[in-house]
């Protein structure tokens, strides 16, 4: 059974930072593309970045340099270190498998405000 567990959510201040982590189990973590992805109250899901099995990266155009993201095979974890971060940040932000069918973890709640 694959399951995602994300953690690092919480609030922060305009222009901060975060950094988010994703353990995942039940796969066969070191074949796979990893993503970051976050929903917006009254939003569909959206893209923020994905990191291949030789670690090569792809950002949402939002993004413009604030986010990095980085993986641990070993570990099993994957993490989005986020910086500058804006009100529009805010969602709740989850980790997958890219293009897959797995379900959806909690995801970690990102609130972004003043």
């Amino acid at each position: 059974q694959v399951q995602f567990v994300e953690s690092g959510g919480g609030l922060v201040q305009p222009g901060g930072s975060l950094k988010l982590s994703c353990a995942t189990s039940g796969t066969a973590f070191e074949t796979h593309t990893l993503a970051w992805y976050r929903q917006a109250p009254g939003k569909a899901r959206e893209f923020i970045a994905d990191i291949d099995t030789y670690g090569v990266t792809t950002y949402g155009d939002f993004v413009k340099g604030r986010f990095t993201i980085s993986r641990d095979n070993s570990k099993q974890t994957v993490d989005l270190e986020m910086s500058a971060l804006q009100e529009e940040d805010t969602g709740i932000y989850h980790c997958n498998v890219r293009w897959s069918s797995f379900p959806w973890g909690r995801g970690t709640q990102v609130t972004v405000a003043s």
